[in-house]
């Protein structure tokens, strides 16, 4: 018998199609008044879901499924996910650590690189017919300071790609040093921000770290200084954001993720020091296979009996 699962998110087909020959009864509900209705409809049925930490799943969505013994997070992230809830249900959550690092890494850099060199401003100029417009001297990477907010698995990632490959100085913050960690460690993002010619958020979401970028750190970054986030848009506050980039308080930031997303916020989009990619770091088809592969495993062994591969708590 096919087990129900509850699918929040947004999959490829080729994706569903993995989990329906894995033997799973698929339920899709990507918006969220689709899934209230399909809640009402099939809830008490619902032994699974498959979410992602931006979607989540809250106290009032767990309750309403009484059956439900597993959630899987696609990808890393799990910070809207009410583990609390979880937890006091005996719900396993599991996530995916390492499954998409390089992909993300990757867009890092290549956002990183497309904003300070001006790349699709140069582009956008060379269609028009501005050619001589858009020959503007721009600054190189190389052997300059990289800035990394949260050296997990993806900041240390970015932090060898810019060493490595551009011979850049590295420095991080986070809660606590790491141990071992060959890159400066500074006390506070300030302090990262007033070192840094660039600066990369790759922390986690959440509560905790939300507004850690404020209009304080993105003037310690200054007038030469490049943003560039790939974690999650609530990290950023995307009012003073605007404000430093429409008074040239910083040169330039490149965001895979915004606040309130898909919705761009109102005034992000028209200014020309930014560049916006639909959060689409960790969708590289080598991610999503890696990704979807690691929610069968944890899936098929819970449901096996046994221990999951990769659980949150």
């Amino acid at each position: 018998m096919s087990i129900p699962l509850l699918v929040v998110i947004e999959l490829t087909h080729e994706s569903l199609s993995c989990l329906e020959k894995a033997g799973f009864e698929i339920h899709v509900a990507p918006m969220a008044s689709a899934r209230q209705a399909l809640t009402q409809a099939v809830g008490d049925s619902i032994r699974a879901v498959l979410t992602n930490g931006s979607v989540g799943l809250s106290a009032d969505e767990i309750a309403a499924l009484p059956k439900l013994e597993i959630i899987c997070a696609l990808g890393a992230g799990y910070e809207n996910i009410d583990l609390a809830a979880a937890r006091a249900r005996g719900i396993v959550v599991t996530n995916g650590p390492g499954t998409n690092d390089a992909s993300v890494a990757d867009h890092a850099m290549a956002l990183l690189m497309a904003i300070t060199r001006g790349i699709v401003q140069a582009d956008a100029a060379a269609r028009r017919g501005d050619w001589a417009i858009s020959r503007q001297p721009r600054p190189i990477i190389s052997g300059k300071r990289l800035g990394i907010l949260g050296l997990g698995n993806i900041g240390e990632q970015i932090a060898q790609r810019g060493a490595k490959g551009f011979g850049m100085s590295v420095a991080y913050h986070n809660r606590k040093p790491r141990d071992g960690s060959p890159w400066r460690y500074f006390p506070s993002v300030i302090a990262l921000a007033e070192w840094s010619d660039f600066l990369i958020v790759a922390t986690p979401g959440g509560v905790s770290t939300t507004h850690l970028i404020d209009s304080a750190v993105l003037d310690a970054l200054g007038t030469n200084g490049f943003l560039v986030n790939i974690a999650r848009g609530s990290v950023v506050d995307t009012a003073a954001l605007i404000e430093v980039l429409t008074q040239r308080r910083i040169s330039g930031a490149a965001l895979d993720v915004v606040e309130g997303e898909p919705n761009v916020p109102s005034g992000l989009a028209e200014l020309h020091n930014v560049i916006l990619t639909p959060h689409i770091a960790g969708r590289s088809p080598e991610a999503v296979q890696a990704t979807v592969q690691l929610v069968l495993d944890n899936l098929s062994a819970h449901f096996g009996g046994r221990s999951v591969l990769s659980s949150v708590f």
